[in-house]
This record gives structure tokens, C-alpha cells and sequence, in this order.
């Protein structure tokens, strides 16, 4: 992957309308276009991928996918596989985001996801994440687990298809606790570059992408950008505002 930061908008379930995404993405494009120190990639619900791949001009902002199916063959209602999202030009896939795992997804089925998703030469954003951050340091432990084991079986030769995305459940969304800190992101970080050293070696390890994803705005993302030793941002709602979005763009890009 080139040396830029990489900014992950992740749509979820918005917007309600295909003229508004139409609309939301084109806004963002012509922000995210001119960038030159910044990959940014807006993850839409499967129903929007074809119509706003059409409007993707260059490779500076493209689309991805916000989930994908391990499974190869046909008879899967509902499911979306990592050749059908190829074929209609996705190029990144989000996998193991903390809101699939609580409906219940496991590190295993993360795992055959990822492996699905990068031998057919799509990158996968990979997410890990602790629900508690408690004083004894446990919470290490459980992100080392869910690395390796959403990792597992991944041959060394497709890790430069592969993005961790950190997003610490206690920080996201509405109901966060708190913001995490600097310095908490920096120490996991870190971690998570040890363990994926551990796993890879330290080239193959070191060479992986490491974003962050929690609460990501306007107004703290300098202090992430700047003081986390990050690779990029996995970024929620205010990737549905444009005008909020296009300053952590300008932002990443070294602009502010």
C-alpha cells in the first residue's frame, strides 16, 4: 500500500435514499479528490456500491464494503461474496466491525472473511476492540486473542492486503463512556503492532496499516492524526457530514 494515511468513512445503515449517498459522496469526492497524502475510502450499504461506484473518478476516494460472505457458493440467501463485490469494482471490505460481533459474529467466522476477501485481492479492514478498559490490563489480552485468531491461517503473502482497524467499544457511538486519549490509543497502537510482529515477523508485521476508530470529529482528529502513531481513521458519523468529514480529510493530509 502507498504511505498515506488511509480514512475509512463507515456509513452503517445511512442514507435513507440513494440521491442523498449519491449526493453525501459527491460532496466528499470533491474534497478527498485533490488529496494527494490521503486514500480515502467510504464503506455504503451494499444497496448504494454500484450506483456510487459509477461516480468514483481516480483512486483517491473509492467505495468499500461494510461486511462479506466466506462462502463461495449459491445457495446463501442474503449473503454478499468477496467476488461479487469485486466484480462491481469494491476494492476494501470491513470486517469484524464491534457491531457485527455483538450481533454475535466470532473471530473464526472474521477469519475465513479475511482470508475470502484477500484472495480475491481486496483489501480487508480487519477490527479489533475491547469492550472494557480495566486497571489491570486484561484488555491486552483480549485484543492479542482477537488478533491472532482473526488472523489465523492467513498466509504471510497476503498481508498487504490486510488494514487493523482499533476501535475500542467503550469509546464509540452514542452511548461511549468516554473519548479514549492519545495516549490510550498510542499504547495499543504499539501493542498491536508487537503482536502482529509476533505473528508475521517484524517486516511483514510493521508493514500492516494500524487505524483508529472511536468517536472520530473534527475536533479531536488532529490530536489522534498527530499523537497516536496511527496509519489512518476508521470514521462513523461524521462521515455522513461532509463538511465535518472534509476537515479530518484536510486534516490527514497535513493541510491543518
Amino acid at each position: 500500500m502507498e504511505d498515506k494515511k488511509i480514512i475509512i468513512g463507515n456509513w452503517k445503515m445511512a442514507p435513507k435514499t440513494p440521491r442523498e449517498a449519491k449526493a453525501v459522496f459527491q460532496n466528499i469526492r470533491s474534497t478527498a479528490g485533490k488529496l494527494r497524502n490521503v486514500q480515502t475510502v467510504i464503506a455504503v450499504p451494499y444497496v448504494y456500491l454500484w450506483e456510487l461506484k459509477k461516480l468514483v473518478t481516480g483512486h483517491r476516494c473509492v467505495v468499500g464494503a461494510q461486511d462479506v460472505s466466506f462462502e463461495k457458493d449459491d445457495p446463501h440467501t442474503g449473503e454478499v461474496s468477496a467476488e461479487m463485490l469485486k466484480n462491481v469494482g469494491v476494492e476494501y471490505v470491513i470486517i469484524g466491525h464491534s457491531e457485527r460481533r455483538a450481533k454475535g459474529e466470532t473471530n473464526s467466522e472474521v477469519a475465513n472473511k479475511v482470508l475470502a476477501t484477500v484472495k480475491k485481492g481486496l483489501v480487508a479492514v480487519v477490527c479489533v476492540g475491547e469492550s472494557e478498559r480495566d486497571d489491570d490490563g486484561s484488555y491486552t489480552t483480549f485484543v492479542k486473542t482477537q488478533l491472532s485468531e482473526s488472523l489465523e491461517g492467513i498466509p504471510k503473502r497476503y498481508i498487504d492486503k490486510v488494514i487493523i482497524a482499533y476501535e475500542p467499544v467503550w469509546a464509540i457511538g452514542k452511548k461511549a463512556k468516554k473519548e479514549a486519549t492519545t495516549e490510550d490509543v498510542l499504547e495499543m497502537s504499539i501493542f498491536i503492532r508487537k503482536v502482529l510482529a509476533d505473528m508475521f515477523g517484524e517486516r511483514k508485521g510493521i508493514s500492516i496499516p494500524v487505524l483508529y476508530g472511536g468517536s472520530v470529529n473534527q475536533k479531536n482528529v488532529f490530536s489522534y492524526i498527530n499523537g497516536c502513531e496511527i496509519d489512518g481513521l476508521l470514521v462513523g458519523r461524521a462521515s455522513l457530514k461532509p463538511s465535518a468529514f472534509a476537515t479530518i480529510l484536510e486534516v490527514a493530509n497535513g493541510n491543518t
